[in-house]
């Protein structure tokens, strides 16, 4: 499909932005915290956030009721004054006085409420989200799961000659080429807390053809360090200040145990040394960031229902043509199988994880093994 030479121009730019490649190094990470980096649509700019050095999925019971309306309507929960003089969500304790911290493996962040339940911290996820240029197209606090729309970071567009004059009067030709996703996973912790993690997906749209008169989207990778961002900017949110949430960033708290590969179980299995809670957390984050969505969890049976994620058939429907002539029926037809994976405990500091069938037998297939061995090395 032919695009204009405005939009062609200004994709050209980006494509020349990224193929700088990714960020590394504190000072373009420090780059990417400033107050003009995140611009979603029509969304005013962030305030600064710093970044740390070394940046370069719930069951459906009464546990995750959807809040009742008057919760939604501004009857949030008070928060409570800490000893820094500032009023924050989280309860605040002798281990954090802030009332949260900040948990990691590898490059992976999530953050801890102290004392709050899903349900308290859902509707203010959704104003979040809101507030920072996004709708939401999976809003389900019966699973604790929360998607954005995919949408476009005006802030990475070229701040040119040619657009500060003639783009100020067709702006909407000009395009960053990029489109970015949020999800967020919303957890109930075994001592009373909430984990909430926020995943990055993106996508690129780049050139093609000898006269780049036609473009295709790509995937890209996430970006740890713009899911740190919103991550701070979430605890700010929460009631801490962006230096209370830097360091809580750089104070994050490591969280990792290596998984180990099992093949006695008469298929491949993991063995993750950590009880039933922790290894529920962490393979829920494992799997958001695979190629594998989590379409639905079930925590009290230990299940987590995945797919294979075509980022490109869900990119379709984004924008007005995508719009007009896409159809969620016919590309829910096309997705792939759907899979069970199961977090078993074993002992109180033991859990194994498999993919299994629908008796609940472990799942020998190729594909089953494909997806333990991307678990694997995401748990590693």
């Amino acid at each position: 499909m032919k695009r204009s030479a405005l939009s062609l121009h200004a994709t050209r730019l980006a494509v020349l932005a990224l193929a700088i490649g990714p960020l590394a190094g504190c000072e373009s990470l420090n780059d990417w915290f400033a107050s003009d980096r995140v611009n979603y649509k029509d969304t005013p700019s962030a305030p600064p956030l710093a970044v740390p050095q070394d940046l370069s999925a719930a069951p459906g019971g009464q546990k995750y009721v959807a809040p009742p309306p008057s919760l939604a309507l501004g009857g949030a929960p008070k928060g409570t004054v800490t000893s820094a003089g500032n009023t924050t969500l989280g309860t605040p304790t002798a281990q954090d006085p802030l009332g949260m911290h900040v948990e990691r493996d590898g490059d992976r962040r999530w953050l801890v409420v102290d004392g709050r339940t899903p349900d308290d911290v859902w509707p203010i996820l959704q104003t979040f989200w809101q507030d920072n240029g996004f709708t939401l197209t999976t809003d389900s606090a019966g699973t604790g799961i929360m998607v954005t729309d995919w949408a476009e970071n005006r802030a990475n567009i070229p701040d040119d000659w040619f657009r500060r004059t003639i783009g100020k009067v067709i702006d909407f030709a000009y395009s960053s080429g990029t489109r970015d996703r949020f999800r967020t996973l919303v957890t109930r912790g075994p001592e009373g807390q909430t984990d909430i993690s926020i995943t990055h997906s993106a996508m690129e749209e780049v050139l093609t053809g000898q006269d780049k008169a036609s473009s295709k989207w790509v995937e890209r990778p996430r970006d740890p360090a713009l899911e740190a961002l919103f991550l701070a900017k979430l605890m700010q949110k929460f009631g801490l200040t962006d230096p209370q949430s830097k360091q809580l960033l750089t104070d994050a708290r490591a969280s990792s145990d290596a998984a180990m590969i099992d093949h006695t179980a008469g298929g491949v299995t993991l063995d993750l040394p950590e009880s039933f809670d922790r290894a529920w957390l962490r393979v829920g984050l494992a799997l958001d960031r695979t190629n594998f969505t989590v379409d639905n969890r079930d925590r009290e049976k230990g299940i987590y229902y995945v797919r294979y994620a075509d980022s490109m058939q869900e990119l379709k429907g984004d924008g007005l043509l995508g719009r007009l002539f896409y159809n969620p029926k016919t590309a829910a037809k096309n997705q792939g199988p759907e899979f069970m994976v199961a977090v078993r405990s074993k002992s109180d500091s033991q859990t194994q994880v498999a993919v299994v069938d629908q008796n609940g037998q472990i799942d020998t297939s190729s594909d089953a093994q494909r997806i333990v061995t991307a678990l694997h090395a995401q748990l590693n």
